[in-house]
């Protein structure tokens, strides 16, 4: 067993257990990851994190992200912003650059909020990716209540459904058959917004392997491409969650701005397994 340190952090609500992988190398399973994001006998969270040695030049630290059922996710809005935090603490810096699968993000503090640019929404049917040809603006499902989804890539695929009342949705019935629908051969992150004003959208998330979340980063990113490009609000707005609301901005030149509080909920240490079994113990210290 090797004891690691960790810390519980959280995005408006959208929590992450951050391991250090960087002095002390180890990998991390799919069954070690389930446990820890356990909310009942682990630490809970929606993504595991595991910051890396950069493995080229460009970037401070590589992130590896674990959604809470094992299985890997591209990219996390939240999840960079909280470890970018935590990294920018450290090194007593102001900006930063780290790398996920999804690319280099460059990351910094400003005005008291965490920002990353998520790098370019992408908005081909191969980049998404679907199944099948398509117009990404208009996708229709074949599922009444959400039948016409607007599509990108943000690092991972997003399907954004524009309805009346996104409270009114029933989410945690819709959200698992369209997370697994064969348009999404790689499963994906589900949306459903409400226009509030041209600045102004209301979402919930139903997240690929995770299930519904208090906020989802990169699916506020996606949103507002979603809502741009239909021409329902402005480049840039506040995007209200469930426990508070992030900024998205999508510039000319196609990235995608995230902003938004970041926080931490306490720090300990953990227990894993060498071989890449399923934690043990759990041991927590608070901050």
């Amino acid at each position: 067993m090797a004891r690691v340190p960790f810390h519980k952090m959280h995005g408006i609500g959208n929590d992450f257990v951050v391991l250090d992988a960087r002095v002390d190398r180890f990998a991390v399973s799919a069954g070690q990851a389930a446990a820890l994001a356990d909310r009942h006998t682990g630490i809970g969270c929606d993504q595991v994190i595991v910051i890396g040695r950069p493995a080229a030049p460009g970037a401070l630290a590589d992130l590896r992200f674990l959604n809470a059922d094992g299985s890997e996710s591209g990219a996390c809005g939240n999840g960079t912003r909280c470890v970018a935090s935590l990294l920018m603490t450290e090194c007593g810096a102001d900006a930063l650059t780290l790398r996920t699968t999804a690319g280099l993000l460059a990351c910094s503090r400003q005005d008291g909020q965490v920002v990353v640019d998520m790098g370019e929404a992408r908005c081909g049917w191969r980049d998404v990716p679907l199944a099948e040809e398509s117009d990404t603006l208009h996708v229709a499902t074949g599922i009444p209540e959400l039948d016409d989804a607007a599509c990108c890539s943000m690092g991972n695929p997003h399907a954004t459904f524009f309805v009346s009342d996104a409270d009114a949705v029933d989410l945690a019935r819709l959200g698992p058959a369209l997370e697994r629908h064969p348009l999404f051969p790689e499963r994906a992150n589900i949306g459903v917004a409400s226009i509030a004003g041209r600045d102004r959208l209301r979402l919930r998330v139903w997240e690929r392997g995770a299930g519904i979340t208090l906020a989802c980063g990169s699916g506020a990113c996606a949103a507002l491409v979603a809502a741009a490009r239909r021409g329902l609000t402005r480049r840039s707005a506040e995007i209200v969650m469930e426990r508070g609301s992030l900024h998205a901005t999508w510039r000319e030149d196609g990235h995608v701005l995230l902003s938004g509080p970041v926080a931490t909920s306490f720090a300990g240490m953990v227990e894993l397994a060498a071989d890449g079994s399923e934690v043990d113990r759990l041991h927590r210290a608070s901050l």
